[in-house]
């Protein structure tokens, strides 16, 4: 599967990733203008954009790129000095490269919120048209878990279970479009604890003084934005080691080397390393 399959297919299926292209290497870099990969958010790489020591600045790179959601121009050195400077872009030096500098950019791709809308009354279809507006994926009941689930059903489906069903699969807002009594009562109804509380708004949405359905629908919209935007998202800063022999700043993840000695885990960012601190290992407990 090419590279841009395998995005076409993440996409498809709501993963974040990272799309990362060489858009120039110097030789003897092994990898080519043009070369691309993918970086998941486990860490894991599919494609090429150089070789081990490469791929290791890229991983810890391309995972602060998801963490930020924004685009990041890498510069890949292998020492210091002797390289012309790239304005912008973000410099790391390798000093287990082969040898030429390398400038990667790393774009990350996430997938755009999901909001589930239950009802069909003209507040849930002004909701769903201000969604896509903003470029939110809006579903009816029965997608994958929605970021957030917006009842506008004025009491026509059973609230209380479509509420129940979200808190139980994790959906972080729930917006129930009442009364403040009705939806007080509908809460009192399911037993919520203080924590579920508070992730049920009703009345649903910010008070702007709405009176229209397209007004109120507003009102909800926003609130799910405030909702989604800022609560912490699943990528976070990526956890980091740093490598004994060169120094460098290594993240630990299924395509990351590592060694286990004496019951102790330590990762590398190339087979080199590697290789020399099993032999200094193996050196010292002879002579230890």
């Amino acid at each position: 599967m090419s590279v841009t399959e395998r995005v076409e297919e993440l996409t498809r299926q709501r993963v974040p990733f990272v799309r990362a292209t060489v858009v120039r290497a110097q030789v003897p870099s092994s990898a080519r203008a043009g070369d691309e990969a993918i970086v998941l958010l486990d860490g894991s790489i599919e494609g090429f954009v150089g070789g081990q020591c490469a791929e290791s600045s890229v991983r810890t790179a391309a995972l602060g790129t998801l963490a930020a959601g924004e685009t990041l121009l890498l510069r890949v050195l292998p020492e210091e000095v002797g390289f012309p400077e790239t304005p912008g872009a973000q410099v790391v030096v390798n000093p287990c490269l082969s040898g030429g500098a390398l400038e990667i950019f790393l774009r990350p791709v996430l997938p755009p919120p999901l909001v589930e809308v239950v009802g069909t009354t003209p507040v849930a279809e002004a909701v769903v048209r201000i969604g896509e507006l903003l470029g939110y994926s809006m579903s009816g009941s029965g997608a994958a878990r929605p970021d957030a689930v917006v009842i506008a059903s004025h009491g026509r489906d059973d609230e209380a279970a479509v509420i129940r069903s979200a808190l139980d699969t994790g959906v972080a807002h729930v917006a129930l479009v009442a009364s403040r009594r009705r939806g007080e009562a509908v809460l009192d109804e399911l037993g919520l604890d203080p924590e579920q509380r508070k992730r049920v708004s009703t009345p649903a949405g910010l008070w702007i003084g709405a009176r229209t359905a397209p007004e109120v629908a507003l009102s909800i919209m926003a609130e799910v934005v405030a909702a989604v935007r800022l609560t912490p998202q699943a990528a976070e800063n990526p956890t980091t080691a740093v490598d004994p022999i060169c120094g460098m700043e290594v993240t630990p993840g299924p395509s990351a080397l590592y060694l286990d000695l004496d019951g102790v885990r330590t990762w590398f960012c190339g087979e080199g390393c590697r290789v020399r601190f099993q032999a200094e290992h193996a050196a010292r407990a002879q002579t230890g």
